[in-house]
């Protein structure tokens, strides 16, 4: 999203992101921050609580709709978590995806994640798993001492636990 095309500056870009997306959606505290220039630093450096996490996820979940309002373009959560050619990881288009027959992806499901889930994934280890078949959201936030994986093992067991509890897996 330019600053250009929602009319500039820092106070519009907020004033754009709370009307159509934080408020549709049900995000109540979140906090954004801006570079030196302005810029917001969308892949980092937006906070929120664990349940603005969660509503984010559940837009995901439930293709892009929220309150019975189409927030993303139809087709917009199937491109995010389709895999990107070749990608070891499972990356897709902002998510880390367990489609698709990544080498990554693939240790994740047979770990116990849902084979349709992808993540969203802070810099310290956060995440935001959603697996819409599963209609599951699961959000881990906190800090991962493990650099190098960022406990990518932990997280699945989570995720293998929440869903085992609530009837899936």
């Amino acid at each position: 999203m330019g600053r250009d095309a929602v009319g500039g500056g820092p106070r519009e870009l907020i004033a754009f992101a709370e009307r159509e997306l934080f408020r549709p959606v049900g995000m109540r505290r979140v906090t954004v921050e801006f570079d030196g220039a302005g810029t917001p630093v969308g892949s980092t450096f937006v906070y929120a609580t664990a349940r603005d996490w969660a509503r984010f996820g559940q837009l995901y979940a439930d293709d892009g709709v929220a309150d019975g309002r189409r927030i993303l373009p139809e087709g917009w959560v199937d491109y995010s978590a389709a895999p990107t050619s070749g990608s070891r990881e499972g990356y897709g288009a902002g998510f880390f995806t367990d489609r698709g027959d990544s080498e990554y992806g693939e240790r994740r499901v047979k770990g116990g994640m849902p084979a349709d889930s992808f993540f969203a994934s802070g810099t310290q280890g956060q995440r935001i798993v959603i697996s819409p078949a599963r209609r599951l959201v699961v959000v881990r936030l906190g800090r991962s001492q493990d650099w190098d994986t960022f406990d990518i093992r932990g997280l699945i067991r989570l995720v293998a636990d929440v869903d085992a509890a609530l009837g899936g897996g």
